[in-house]
C-alpha cells in the first residue's frame, strides 16, 4: 500500500508557514549573493561546481587506477576543495558564501518539513502481542564488540522470565540447528542478540515454525533492527517487548534458499570481501582489487532480471528485502516498509569519471538502475559467484534466484520504540510555492 498524498487545499496552517519560511530563506540566500557579490555570483557558483566535480572525479580515479595516476588523483582530491576555499577568501567573499549556504540549508529544511506533512505514511499493521511462556533468546557475547555483556542482556532477559543460550563455543555453533533444537524443547518464542547474519538464520527457523521472533540489536550495524524502528544504541530496551510488546508481520528474503533480512550483494563489494587478505587489511585489499573489478578486468560478469528490468554487466548489484528509499545511496539507505512483499534491486555501472560525477544526480544518474520485483534472478559467466548475504561472504551457484516470502516473520517489538523510518520528500519548489503563496479556502 502506497502512502497517501494530501492536496495543497488540505495543507495545515503550520505547513503553509513552513513553506513561506522556506521561500523567504531561499530569497534571502539569493539576495545576499546579489547584494554582496554582484556579478561575481556566477563566478562563485562556477568555482564551487568545478571544485565539487573535480573532487568526485578524483575519488573515482583513486579507486579505479593504480600507480602514479592514483597518487595524482589523491593530490587533486585534496587540492580541489582547498582551491575553492582560497578563491573565495581572496575575493573576500567567504562569509557571503557561508551565509548564503546557511540560508539555503534553512530553506531546504523548512521546505522538506512543509512537504513532509503532505504525505500520510502507511504504517506496518500492529497486532496484539502473542501469548508465550517459554521465550528462548540466543546471544552472541562477541558480537558488536561485546554488547551482550556491556548491557547485561542475559541478566535482564532472565529477570523477565526468558531462557538465555550463550554462543560461547568451543568452535563455531550452527545457529539454525540450535534454534530448531530449542523449539523442539518447547520454546514458543525465539530471539537473537547478535548481528544481522545471525538474525537471519534464526528468523528463518521462527518463520518456518510460525513462532514470534525478537530482534535484539547487539551487532555492529543491525540495519534490520533500525528499519523495524528499534533503538540500536540501547539493545536492552528491546527486552521490554517481553512484558509490553506488539507484533509486526514482515517479509523475509531468500537467495538460493539462504535467508536474508537486509540484502544480498553481488559484484565488486562481494568480490572484495571474498579475498583472504580482506580481514587483515581491508583498505589495502580494497584499493588493490577495485581497479580490475571496476574496469571489468577481473571478477564475474553479471546479468540480472527483476521483473521487466534487465541489468546488464553491473559492477555492483544489491537485492534487498523490500526496496530502499529512492533518494538513498544504495546499500547505505533505509527502508520505510518491510511488508510490501517485493524485493528491491539496485545496479551500479560506472566506467568513467564523468559517470562517477553523474551519480550526484541521484535517481537520474545514467549509471544507476533500480527495480522492484517479487523475484530477481542473477546470472554470470562463471559457475559460481561471490555474494554477501547480510554481510556474510559466500559463493552461490548460478543462476541465483532471490525470492521473498511476504509476511513470513512475526516480529515482537516493544510498544514504545523510536519508530520506523520516514523517507524525506523530494524538494519540489513548485509545490512549496503553491503551499506558501496560496491562501487556504
Amino acid at each position: 500500500m502506497e502512502p497517501k498524498t494530501r492536496t495543497t487545499a488540505d495543507a495545515s496552517r503550520g505547513q503553509r508557514w513552513l513553506a513561506r519560511a522556506s521561500l523567504a530563506a531561499a530569497s534571502a540566500a539569493v539576495l545576499v549573493l546579489a547584494v554582496f557579490a554582484g556579478l561575481k555570483t556566477f563566478a562563485l557558483l562556477t568555482v564551487g561546481l568545478v571544485g565539487l566535480l573535480g573532487t568526485v572525479a578524483a575519488v573515482w580515479w583513486v579507486v579505479s587506477r593504480r600507480g602514479v595516476t592514483r597518487y595524482l588523483a589523491v593530490l587533486l582530491a585534496l587540492a580541489a576543495p582547498v582551491w575553492v576555499l582560497v578563491t573565495y577568501t581572496r575575493a573576500h567573499l567567504t562569509w557571503v558564501v557561508l551565509v548564503s549556504g546557511a540560508l539555503w540549508l534553512l530553506a531546504a529544511g523548512a521546505g522538506r518539513a512543509a512537504l513532509a506533512g503532505r504525505v500520510v505514511p502507511v504504517a506496518v499493521a500492529e497486532r496484539p502481542a502473542p501469548a508465550f511462556r517459554r521465550a528462548v533468546l540466543i546471544m552472541n557475547p562477541r558480537s558488536g564488540g561485546g554488547k551482550v555483556r556491556r548491557f547485561a542482556l542475559p541478566e535482564r532477559a532472565e529477570a523477565l522470565g526468558a531462557r538465555v543460550v550463550l554462543l560461547e563455543g568451543p568452535g563455531e555453533t550452527d545457529v539454525s540447528v540450535l534454534a530448531r533444537a530449542c523449539a523442539r524443547e518447547g520454546a514458543d518464542l525465539l530471539g537473537v542478540a547478535g548481528g544481522d547474519g545471525t538474525q537471519a538464520l534464526v528468523a528463518e527457523v521462527a518463520a518456518d515454525l510460525d513462532l514470534p521472533f525478537l530482534v535484539i540489536p547487539a551487532g555492529t550495524r543491525n540495519h534490520f533492527a533500525l528499519d523495524l524502528g528499534l533503538d540500536r544504541d540501547d539493545p536492552a530496551a528491546v527486552l521490554d517487548a517481553l512484558r509490553d510488546g506488539t507484533e509486526l508481520r514482515v517479509d523475509l528474503g531468500f537467495a538460493e534458499g539462504r535467508p536474508f533480512v537486509n540484502n544480498v550483494s553481488f559484484g565488486a563489494y562481494a568480490e572484495v570481501v571474498q579475498s583472504p587478505s580482506y580481514r587483515d587489511g581491508k583498505t589495502r585489499t580494497t584499493l588493490g582489487l577495485l581497479p580490475e573489478l571496476l574496469m571489468g578486468q577481473k571478477g564475474a560478469r553479471l546479468t540480472a532480471r527483476a521483473g521487466a528490468e534487465t541489468f546488464t554487466d553491473p559492477q555492483a548489484l544489491l537485492v534487498s528485502n523490500n526496496p530502499y528509499g529512492d533518494r538513498d545511496v544504495a546499500g547505505l539507505g533505509r527502508r520505510a516498509r518491510l511488508d510490501t512483499g517485493m524485493l528491491g534491486c539496485v545496479g551500479v555501472r560506472v566506467t568513467s569519471a564523468a559517470q562517477a560525477t553523474g551519480l550526484l544526480r541521484g535517481n537520474r544518474a545514467a549509471g544507476l538502475t533500480r527495480a522492484t520485483a517479487g523475484a530477481v534472478v542473477v546470472d554470470a559467466d562463471q559457475d559460481t559467484v561471490p555474494a554477501g548475504i547480510d554481510g556474510e561472504a559466500v559463493r552461490l551457484p548460478v543462476p541465483v534466484r532471490c525470492e521473498i516470502r511476504p509476511g513470513a516473520l512475526r516480529v515482537l517489538v516493544p510498544r514504545r520504540r523510536p519508530g520506523a523510518y520516514r523517507e524525506r520528500p523530494v524538494l519540489d519548489w513548485r509545490v512549496i510555492g503553491r503551499l506558501g503563496l496560496t491562501r487556504r479556502s
